[in-house]
């Protein structure tokens, strides 16, 4: 009887160590998050209702922050009318920086290392982005301009703004509503200047 057990004994130590060593497809590691975003944002009213404030955006989150939170690191960009901000400088907390470029938004691969700043009281950062119609009154992006910027937690961003009208229209006339920046964006989330 005893010889008997002890190869049941070692089948079953055998059975037991195969099925332990097999992986579980729960076991398999959470997908990482992308490091390369490109988003689109539409409708991100510019004070519409002319308050005076900014309207505060977070690149990394995709949306709007609350004036309350305007002395923090938690948004990137604010909007008020044609005038474009960042966090940074004498507009806010944070580190952000940027600088108006010239050619194909598409084309930008990696982020310049220089020729970033900040918000200063004579000038802004981000200026001349748009132009104005004195026939029609209608604020246009300008063809070949873009903004690359160094966010508030120090990332990489490129920014084009495609409409400053609700809903987009195409074209834009004397009765569309403005103040509502549409705008696409590529976030490199890992710190590095690539876009690609």
């Amino acid at each position: 009887m005893r010889k008997l057990h002890l190869p049941m004994g070692i089948a079953a130590l055998t059975v037991a160590a195969l099925l332990t060593s097999c992986s579980k497809k729960d076991d398999q590691a959470a997908p990482q998050k992308p490091t390369i975003v490109s988003t689109t944002a539409v409708n991100i009213d510019a004070d519409v209702a002319n308050k005076g404030s900014f309207t505060l955006y977070s690149l990394a989150d995709n949306k709007v922050v609350p004036n309350s939170d305007s002395a923090t690191s938690k948004w990137d960009i604010g909007f008020r009318a044609t005038t474009i901000i960042v966090n940074g400088g004498v507009s806010g907390p944070g580190n952000a920086t940027a600088q108006v470029m010239s050619g194909v938004y598409n084309d930008l691969t990696v982020a310049p290392e220089t020729g970033y700043i900040a918000d200063a009281a004579a000038t802004k950062a981000i200026g001349a982005w748009y132009t104005y119609n004195m026939d029609t009154h209608i604020i246009s992006p300008t063809a070949g301009k873009f903004i690359v910027l160094k966010t508030a937690a120090g990332k990489y961003a490129k920014l084009e703004v495609t409409s400053y009208y609700k809903d987009a229209p195409v074209p834009p006339v004397a009765t569309s509503v403005s103040r509502y920046y549409h705008f696409r964006y590529v976030l490199q989330a890992d710190g590095t200047r690539n876009f690609k």
